[in-house]
């Protein structure tokens, strides 16, 4: 699930530069005018979708949180010396800090950087981190980086490591993954790093479970877009006529998350709508699963040499430290 889009700037808490979001309307616009309605899976992460996401890591069926977490516990020295300390840590879809912040003791980073579409959720969690660790600069950063990496001078150029942990990529197709990564590497500068979580390939009623649990969180995490479109767009969605699918597409790779209609309705937004039938579906998200061979492959065509690989071979998920090639 991704972290990625800017909704509204505020500068009133903490260091958080702006970023025009002009473009919102018209790229919800496009969406939901598509043949196949479809929301942005950056759209999920307004201040309550973050909260809801980090209920979803808690739970049994939801794997990655933990088996990440479990990788970077057994392999933490491994993985810190593979990085290196001092380094300017970017974490990418930061959310509430504490990936990064269990590998402060060991990568000793220079500067960290939050980089959330939450800016409000993020600048809050930044704000208790300081307390702890009040010798790291930090600033947090709201920034849709799905489209652009624009970093301000504020953030250190030297030994940039790009932090993005989870299964984020696999929101992407594999060919905007490839732009994305690319432009990661363009931002590394000659030294820098990036240090990248990646979902593999597994058994579909594992996955069919992580993305639709029996407490019905993901079902709320979901249908809280409609509420955030709600707010963006003017738009009378009532969610009360919506339900959450979420499956694994075999044929596909990818796990797919989908708002479908209950029963006939009419959506208005100021200067249009939509009609949406009984069982049409507005597309939300998808999570690609890869095999490692093609991840790191991936990695490769984007720039960057996989120098070390860390797994869970009880349940498929790989860490990769991935090295700026010059």
């Amino acid at each position: 699930m991704i972290n990625l889009m800017l909704t509204t700037c505020t500068t009133e808490k903490l260091d958080v530069p702006c970023t025009g979001s002009a473009h919102v309307p018209s790229e919800l616009f496009d969406g939901l005018g598509a043949r196949q309605a479809a929301i942005s899976p950056k759209f999920l992460y307004d201040a309550l979708g973050s909260k809801l996401f980090e209920a979803i890591c808690e739970l049994p069926e939801y794997y990655p949180t933990r088996t990440e977490a479990g990788i970077f516990e057994r392999h933490g020295r491994e993985i810190a010396h593979a990085c290196g300390i001092g380094s300017t840590l970017i974490d990418l879809g930061a959310g509430n800090c504490a990936k990064a912040a269990a590998l402060f003791p060991l990568l000793r980073p220079a500067q960290y950087v939050a980089v959330d579409i939450s800016t409000e959720f993020v600048s809050e969690a930044l704000a208790r981190l300081r307390l702890r660790f009040p010798h790291i600069d930090m600033q947090a950063l709201g920034l849709d980086f799905s489209s652009g990496l624009e970093l301000p001078e504020s953030v250190r150029a030297e030994r940039r490591l790009f932090f993005y942990p989870g299964s984020s990529l696999g929101n992407f197709t594999p060919p905007e993954a490839r732009v994305f990564l690319t432009r990661l590497r363009r931002g590394c500068g000659p030294d820098g790093a990036l240090l990248i979580g990646i979902d593999l390939a597994k058994d579909k009623a594992i996955l069919d479970a992580a993305y639709d649990d029996a407490l019905g969180v993901t079902a709320a995490f979901n249908l809280n877009v409609l509420r955030h479109v709600n707010r963006l767009l003017g738009s009378d969605f009532d969610i009360r006529n919506w339900r959450h699918v979420g499956l694994y597409n075999e044929a596909a790779g990818r796990v797919e998350m989908h708002l479908e209609a209950k029963r006939f309705q009419s959506v208005r937004w100021p200067g249009g709508g939509r009609d949406f039938a009984a069982g049409e579906r507005i597309h939300t998200e998808n999570s690609y699963k890869y095999r490692q061979a093609d991840a790191i492959g991936l990695l490769e065509q984007s720039g960057f040499e996989a120098t070390r690989v860390w797994t869970d071979p009880r349940c498929p998920f790989a860490v990769i430290h991935a090295q700026a090639i010059a």
